[in-house]
């Protein structure tokens, strides 16, 4: 008589979280389209199908993972532009907090710079196009009102400045650690140190 099989339990949520965790270390170092189910099951411990049982397929455990990361960068970004900062302040504020999901998000945000050409293409991941068009505008608006104000240079190419603070802050995720001698907080100062005494007007 064939033995039943025991029902899996559930993964809690700490064990998902650490299981979304190892695929977005494997899919930041080794690339997502190189990256198979096995190779995170055994960067996890575990054999293959067992992750299948959380999770259906690769794809779903990276939309998990940008999801995840989206939403907590927004619930920052909307709480600092909503909280009627001057240009200045709210430049700083954006900075600060990119650099704090930098530091929560390291990996996804490496997945997210190498990847997300090809993925915004696909339907699951039209949140990404969705996302990079808010981005866009968080930034330009805070930039537009801050040479409106006089506290931003008047002759400033907005858009390229734009893309130079993008790629400036997000670019630290090429070598940023969480850990290290710096805290996000303070990268993010060193940063805006270098970037301010070129943007900002001078009082005399």
């Amino acid at each position: 008589m064939p033995t039943k099989k025991k029902p899996q339990v559930p993964a809690t949520p700490e064990r998902r979280r650490e299981l979304l965790a190892t695929a977005a270390e494997v899919f930041a170092e080794q690339g997502y389209n190189a990256t198979t189910v096995r190779r995170i099951a055994d960067h996890a411990g575990m054999l293959a199908g067992s992750l299948y049982y959380h999770f259906d397929s690769k794809e779903s455990m990276l939309e998990e993972i940008l999801r995840t990361f989206l939403d907590e960068l927004w619930n920052g970004y909307d709480t600092v532009l909503a909280a009627g900062l001057t240009p200045h302040e709210t430049l700083r504020a954006l900075v600060t907090e990119s650099f704090r999901e930098i530091d929560r998000h390291r990996d996804a945000v490496a997945i997210y710079q190498k990847e997300s050409r090809h993925l915004v293409t696909q339907e699951r991941f039209a949140f990404l196009a969705d996302s990079q068009r808010r981005f866009e505008q968080a930034w330009l608006s805070t930039l537009e009102r801050g040479v409106a104000a006089g506290e931003f240079r008047a002759d400033l190419d907005i858009r390229l400045t734009y893309r130079f603070l993008r790629d400036t802050v997000w670019v630290a995720a090429s070598w940023y650690r969480p850990g290290g001698r710096h805290t996000p907080e303070e990268i993010a100062r060193q940063y805006l140190s270098m970037v301010l005494d070129g943007i900002a007007v001078r009082t005399r």
